[in-house]
């Protein structure tokens, strides 16, 4: 079902965007002259909202309808064929409330889909059998069969994946606080107390990364920063099969080592921008800080500031000689890429990849990502909302669609002769992803949400399972003190 009220809904809801003088420092990408003086500066915001109102409204509408409306599973990716992803069930969750508030969905319509997603996993069949189970121990498979909900092909039960599919839960389950939504409330409750974290201590204290039937565990554990800081939150925070204290200890204890300076900024570094936004999605990390960040003096939405600031000031630098890089144009993190192959450009060897975790000094091939600016605009507004508005009107079209914007871009990979797995090459214009994924259309819709409102936030704080996830981490201050 297309959703045609959305076009003149979304114009009703009352906006929270921009509201500081920092908000408006390049606004050259929104079409505004530079040095304007605060006044016609604050003139702006209408612009801006009505950008971002566009920007959520399409990006709801590809995961309200390209989710199956049955089983509320969401696809890996669109519109190539393929397999369930729980990530993306999750996001499709989050997804829900914030529609109803934008009024793109009824709250009844969204409430429908959230309940027929709930009664499907809570019912889908778990067991260790190789096939035909959508889970086992409470978790659930990486990818599933988007029709049956059955494990795809050998991938992995996946402790991230489930903590992902389990935020969305814990959203709607806090979000449908009506007497007529309690069946929401209860079933969200079952699926998440039955996920047994303790048996996913293949080496304790620490979770492992996965499990598959055919040899177990797999030989990782979730430790140092990472996205995996909502896996331990929600699983110290679980009622039943809770990790022990020591598990947070545990996955931060190395922490220090990757503290230190990039781009200018001291912050504790991964390259692949997304590390810095998953667990950000769902949980409020503003003035709340543990042990390690208490003795830093900063919080962790402050150290994704600075990894946000440092990718910025990386693209300023473009050691590489990238095209393209620049305030308009910046962002690594996991997506979408051309092609695996090596060319020679530029009178240099340059390695491309198809879907690759990019970073700055990890892999850089010159692919862009938007959900890197979109997912990041709480922490650095000033700089995230211009070079996404400046992405739509560089690249029109070819990065912007019905659905938001398209995985990924590459300026700089233009040799049309390659054979590429996702996507085109424009001639004169570079590489253009042609789907878009679940896992980072996500991000976009749920942060551009939660610095317009604070939605998410707002509801999760009043969570119980993540308020007591967060304080048998050992985080104090901030709105957990009140």
């Amino acid at each position: 079902m297309r959703l045609r009220h959305l076009e003149c809904r979304s114009a009703q809801v009352k906006s929270e965007a921009v509201t500081t003088r920092r908000d408006f420092l390049r606004l050259g990408a929104l079409g505004l002259g530079a040095g304007l003086a605060w006044p016609a500066l604050a003139a702006a915001r209408p612009r801006i909202d009505a950008f971002l109102d566009d920007v959520q409204r399409r990006t709801f509408r590809f995961f309200w309808e390209t989710t199956n409306p049955e089983n509320g599973l969401a696809r890996d990716r669109w519109p190539t064929p393929s397999f369930a992803s729980m990530a993306a069930v999750g996001f499709a969750l989050t997804a829900l409330p914030i529609g109803v508030e934008r009024r793109f969905v009824a709250r009844g319509t969204a409430a429908a889909r959230v309940l027929a997603t709930l009664r499907f996993l809570e019912s889908a069949p778990q067991g260790d059998a190789p096939s035909g189970m959508t889970g086992h121990q409470g978790f659930f498979y990486h990818f599933v069969d988007m029709a049956r909900g059955a494990r795809f092909e050998t991938t992995e039960l996946s402790t991230i994946d489930t903590a992902l599919l389990l935020g969305g839960i814990l959203f709607c389950q806090s979000y449908f606080d009506r007497p007529d939504e309690r069946e929401i409330r209860e079933r969200a409750e079952r699926i998440y107390t039955r996920v047994d974290w303790r048996w996913s201590m293949a080496r304790p204290p620490l979770v492992a990364l996965g499990w598959n039937p055919e040899s177990g565990f797999l030989p990782y554990d979730w430790r140092a920063y990472s996205e995996a800081m909502l896996v331990y939150i929600l699983a110290l925070g679980a009622p039943d099969h809770a990790l022990p204290a020591e598990s947070w200890a545990a996955w931060s204890a190395t922490l220090a080592e990757h503290w230190g300076q990039e781009g200018g900024q001291e912050f504790v570094r991964y390259p692949s921008l997304f590390i810095h936004q998953y667990s950000h999605i769902w949980v409020d990390f503003r003035g709340i800080r543990d042990d390690f960040m208490r003795g830093k003096g900063i919080d962790y939405f402050e150290n994704s500031r600075r990894a946000t600031l440092a990718q910025y000031a990386y693209a300023q630098a473009n050691p590489m000689g990238w095209r393209g890089y620049g305030h308009r144009l910046w962002g690594l993190t996991a997506c979408d890429g051309p092609a695996d192959t090596t060319l020679a450009m530029d009178g240099r060897r340059r390695l491309f990849r198809t879907y690759a975790g990019r970073g700055a000094g990890r892999f850089d091939d010159g692919t862009v990502a938007p959900t890197a600016a979109g997912g990041s605009i709480p922490f650095a507004p000033e700089i995230c909302i211009p070079t996404l508005a400046a992405m739509k009107r560089d690249h029109g079209a070819h990065l912007y669609g019905e659905f938001g914007f398209f995985d990924a871009l590459n300026p700089s990979f233009s040799n049309a002769s390659i054979p590429i797995r996702h996507g085109r090459v424009v001639p004169g214009r570079g590489w253009y992803d042609t789907d878009h994924l679940g896992i980072d259309q996500g991000p976009i819709l749920a942060m551009i949400e939660n610095y317009r409102s604070g939605l998410v936030w707002r509801v999760m704080r009043g969570n119980p399972h993540i308020r007591r996830g967060l304080e048998r981490a050992g985080f104090t201050g901030g709105w957990l003190g009140g």
